[in-house]
């Protein structure tokens, strides 16, 4: 009786807050664009927190591989923070419009640590700048100041994905809400609220990075033996990059396997019928994939095809954990107040529907392949050694350029559209 109390004042709360509009288009679109964009984003944040990670191992080693492989991971961590962010906007915004009740009433509950978590990926971000000039300094060279800059903001952004993790969690719960705005029945409108932690959950999720940055790691090896201005150095570097994705696949697809299980075992009430659902199996395939990968990696070594596929089969299994993520949300929120997307009103709006996917797909998508590009290009180029300074292509310079270009016309454009309409 009471449980069927509480998920009707919950449907009833949460169909106060839904915003009258509706969606812009069908919601089967912004579930499925919601599911590939989040697994973009959550790729991207691993290849940040993996890169930033292994660059801090490998600056605390010794020898020349490791000098250029912590060289190298540090621009990659810097261009994939830039990628994580750009990609993180889009699933936002999805979630925004099919489900505003959940998101607008926890980022209330928790109103402060949002704006804390902005604060903790900018002082993040700026700290692998940080790291940058190290590497490049005007005079000398030392590898070793570079190691508290790196480990702090690998600290930093581990921090910035438990606050979206909880943050995230809190509007699965909405018959909690009343309890933690409201505890004992004083209002707590301060915004310090924190309430809800899956440490299963969030410990699966940041183990991904491990699996995520091998499969680019492989993709970068084979990369350095198929260049064309190869050095003698290169084999045994390719070599020596091989063995620290093999590593990292394999601690990394273990550790999958572990806190799965322990995510699968320890789900709360509302959510034990996810456990009887399919969808536990569809995502055990993505485990063993993972568990597979460095085997598989290691009996196909000479393939060149296979060696980037490793990369690009890792993002194709984050996008089938991305779709169990969903799943567990949609069947949540309906259990919880009957909330389902797709009874969600319609009113067709193709301006807006055009505006987004030519914001997202040109101006988006030209900025992350010069992300990417200047990653990739410039990692390869770096030994490490002191004073080295690489210049990038004149086809990469010209890409950045449209990309800047593109950015400045979109501002104008969004401030003259916004001009318009208000006189």
């Amino acid at each position: 009786m009471n449980e069927t109390l509480m998920q009707t004042g919950s449907a009833l709360m949460t169909a106060a807050l839904a915003d009258p509009a509706g969606a812009p288009s069908h919601p089967a679109i912004f579930l499925v664009l919601g599911v590939v964009t989040f697994a973009l984003h959550i790729a991207a944040v691993a290849i940040l927190l993996g890169s930033t990670g292994l660059a801090l191992y490998a600056k605390i080693r010794t020898g020349d591989n490791w000098l250029r492989l912590g060289s190298t991971m540090a621009f990659t961590a810097k261009a994939a923070a830039g990628a994580a962010i750009v990609l993180g906007v889009a699933p936002l915004l999805f979630v925004q419009v099919i489900f505003d009740p959940f998101w607008y009433a926890s980022s209330m509950i928790s109103a402060v640590w949002t704006l804390i978590f902005l604060a903790l990926l900018m002082a993040g971000y700026l700290m692998l700048y940080r790291v940058h000039a190290m590497e490049h300094p005007v005079e000398g060279y030392s590898t070793r100041p570079q190691v508290p800059w790196l480990a702090a903001a690998l600290l930093l952004f581990i921090a910035c994905g438990a606050l979206m993790h909880v943050i995230s969690n809190q509007a699965l719960f909405p018959g909690n809400w009343l309890d933690w705005y409201a505890p004992g029945g004083q209002i707590n409108a301060s915004g310090w609220s924190l309430n809800y932690m899956h440490v299963a959950r969030l410990l699966f999720f940041l183990a991904l990075a491990l699996p995520v940055t091998a499969g680019w790691i492989y993709g970068m090896r084979r990369w350095i033996l198929s260049k064309a201005a190869a050095r003698p150095e290169d084999g045994p570097y390719s070599d020596f990059l091989e063995t620290v994705a093999f590593r990292m696949a394999q601690a990394g697809g273990i550790l999958l396997l572990v806190f799965g299980l322990v995510w699968m075992l320890t789900l709360p009430a509302e959510q034990k019928w996810f456990v009887r659902s399919v969808w536990p199996y569809i995502g055990l395939r993505s485990v063993l994939y993972f568990l597979a990968m460095p085997y598989i990696q290691k009996k196909r070594r000479l393939c060149i095809t296979c060696n980037y596929m490793g990369f690009v089969m890792a993002v194709v299994m984050t996008v089938v954990l991305a779709a169990l993520r969903e799943a567990l949300r949609v069947g949540t929120l309906f259990e919880a107040s009957g909330w389902n997307p797709m009874a969600l009103a319609v009113n067709w709006d193709i301006p807006t529907l055009a505006i987004f996917f030519v914001t997202f797909l040109v101006v988006g998508g030209t900025s992350l392949a010069y992300i990417l590009g200047m990653a990739w290009k410039a990692g390869l180029g770096f030994t490490g050694r002191p004073g080295e300074v690489w210049t990038p292509p004149a086809g990469l310079e010209k890409l950045g350029t449209i990309a800047v270009t593109l950015l400045v016309v979109w501002v104008i454009g969004y401030f003259a559209v916004g001009i318009a309409l208000l006189f």
